[in-house]
């Protein structure tokens, strides 16, 4: 059923939730996991050293992932995060995208918006979103 899973990390504690529920979900269906990390900046250096800690976060939840026999591709790209999700996702042709959530309400979501409001509204996709407790 999910043959590929499109796992999408933020870089924060609340990726635990998601990597959880994966860990268990994956072995199951015999899916292929990919994880994304939008590395997100408003200037060269913001850039550089966003992206040298993306690849040095994404390679090591696929460390944690090969830990339990699951073979996790690592993709790290830039700009708006909703945005080049579902792009990826589509362009890959993913059967889910799994992302936790913060659990934000309110005026703040009013406000800022959320990453996986504007994924589940915006593709066709199966979305899992896994609230965090951090």
């Amino acid at each position: 059923m999910y043959n590929k899973i499109l796992v999408a990390l933020d870089a924060s504690p609340a990726d635990g939730a998601i990597i959880e529920h994966i860990s268990e979900l994956a072995p199951i269906h015999h899916s292929r996991v990919i994880l994304i990390r939008v590395a997100h900046a408003h200037t060269r250096d913001q850039m550089t050293h966003e992206s040298e800690e993306s690849e040095e976060y994404v390679s090591d939840v696929a460390r944690q992932f090969a830990e339990q026999g699951i073979e996790a591709e690592q993709v790290v790209v830039y700009g708006e995060p909703a945005e080049e999700i579902m792009k990826f996702a589509i362009a890959r042709n993913v059967d889910l995208i799994a992302m936790s959530t913060h659990g934000h309400r309110g005026i703040y979501d009013l406000v800022f918006g959320s990453v996986s409001d504007e994924v589940r509204h915006g593709v066709t996709i199966p979305v899992l979103l896994v609230r965090s407790k951090a």
